[in-house]
């Protein structure tokens, strides 16, 4: 009697199949739309270059735009996670806020349509997809990263969870200012840390005076 060893159960070996499958439909999604932008590629060309049916690939992502946000929320979190490592070798809030941006910044010049699609698709995408919600969860765990920084205790206060949503929008014009060209910035780096700087020092100034908050609005 031949010893075949350990026989692997029915659904182990779909799920295998699954894994393989998902893999396979994302290396192609990631790599043809790095080579030729979000716009110019069709399902059809994934499901081919990743060697599935059509169908199957809808099986994974039910749209392109999908397809766009399973491989971009990927390279998010990625960012995201170099960014971590450099800004806790900071001491200073707004160097190290800059620091855990810069790396996001940088990774969205790096491809301009497609973060524009990305950004899109976060935006407003249709409700409820898998990896639109995952990818709105990655920019609400950014929001909270930052605000953690500027309020530099726990639990972290309105007033620096305030100054980090003011700060993440502040990210966002500037991936769309360096992915459209529409404002030339010759270091979006550093023009980003002054406006870094400028809500910290707002929200510190909120923070010892809260009285004087709305003054102006009321005289």
């Amino acid at each position: 009697m031949t010893d075949r060893g350990p026989v692997v159960p029915a659904s182990g070996r779909r799920e295998r199949n699954k894994d393989m499958k998902r893999a396979a439909i994302f290396d192609a999604a990631t790599a043809l739309f790095e080579t030729h932008g979000f716009s110019a590629v069709t399902t059809q060309q994934i499901a081919e270059r990743a060697d599935v049916a059509a169908g199957t690939v809808f099986r994974y992502a039910s749209s392109k735009a999908e397809l766009l946000l399973m491989v971009y929320n990927v390279e998010f979190e990625r960012a995201m996670a170099h960014g971590s490592d450099e800004a806790a070798r900071r001491q200073d809030r707004e160097a190290a806020v800059t620091a855990l941006l810069a790396p996001v910044l940088e990774w969205g010049s790096t491809h301009a349509e497609n973060t524009l699609a990305y950004q899109r698709e976060l935006l407003f995408g249709t409700a409820n997809e898998r990896y639109r919600a995952e990818g709105l969860q990655l920019a609400a765990d950014l929001v909270s990263r930052i605000a953690a920084i500027i309020g530099r205790r726990e639990p972290v206060d309105d007033d620096a969870v305030q100054a980090a949503r003011s700060v993440f929008g502040a990210l966002h014009l500037a991936l769309i200012e360096v992915a459209t060209g529409v404002w030339r910035i010759d270091d979006p780096v550093a023009a980003l840390a002054t406006q870094v700087q400028q809500i910290i020092a707002g929200a510190d100034r909120t923070a010892r005076h809260p009285d004087d908050h709305g003054k102006g609005e009321e005289q």
